[in-house]
């Protein structure tokens, strides 16, 4: 069962990250179930910290790309959207090339705010960065 407002279409949630901070990074969603999103940021000199490894924000902000989306997704964006209210992140594992998966799942959904949980996993599925993000629920003035 899906918790989606209406169908997502992958190709427009890529376009909508055209000529931002998300698409500089590389960053991609690549995959949408009845209830996560999933996407990709390549762990390269876009993404790199001085030392050679995946920026910490970097991280949050594949984070809240991929929570945010979600969040909007189920909403009726013409009455209502969602925005970044909080985000924490806990960087476990240096990532010093690759691609990095994502995957935003829902934790709460309110109807004021919405809590989403975001798993970074690098090439071999090792988990690298865990994520919280509380979005707040805007009605459209």
């Amino acid at each position: 069962m899906s918790i989606w407002f209406a169908s997502p279409d992958i190709d427009e949630m890529n376009r909508a990250m055209q000529n931002t901070a998300c698409s500089n990074l590389g960053i991609e969603v690549t995959e949408v179930g009845g209830d996560f999103v999933k996407g990709t940021m390549p762990a390269d000199h876009r993404t790199f910290q001085p030392i050679g490894l995946v920026h910490g924000g970097a991280n949050v902000l594949f984070a809240e790309t991929l929570g945010s989306m979600a969040a909007n997704l189920c909403l009726d964006n013409s009455k209502e959207y969602a925005v970044g209210q909080e985000i924490n992140a806990n960087h476990l594992r240096g990532v010093r090339s690759g691609e990095l998966t994502g995957i935003a799942s829902i934790v709460h959904q309110g109807r004021t705010s919405q809590v989403w949980e975001i798993r970074i996993f690098d090439d071999s599925n090792k988990l690298s960065c865990i994520s919280r993000l509380t979005m707040a629920v805007i009605s459209v003035k």
